[in-house]
């Protein structure tokens, strides 16, 4: 059995969780916690755990794509 490489697309802070939601409900990925290592202020080497979808390196793209261009729709 073939092992499938995932890929994981980080949300930014403050994303609507409509637009999460429309994501899960429309493409093949899984909502997966994700720590990351912050490198700016007076928070230099502290983590966060943050939210990222993780799925299919094309399928991560096309969540990416739609994912900002729903982000513009909502700050416009």
């Amino acid at each position: 059995m073939e092992e499938v490489e995932l890929f994981d697309l980080i949300i930014p802070p403050g994303v609507p969780r409509s637009i999460i939601r429309n994501v899960l409900e429309s493409y093949d990925v899984e909502l997966v916690p994700h720590m990351t290592k912050l490198s700016f202020a007076n928070m230099d080497g502290d983590e966060r755990q943050l939210l990222a979808f993780r799925g299919k390196k094309e399928e991560v793209e096309r969540v990416e794509a739609f994912m900002f261009e729903e982000l513009k729709k909502f700050i416009t």
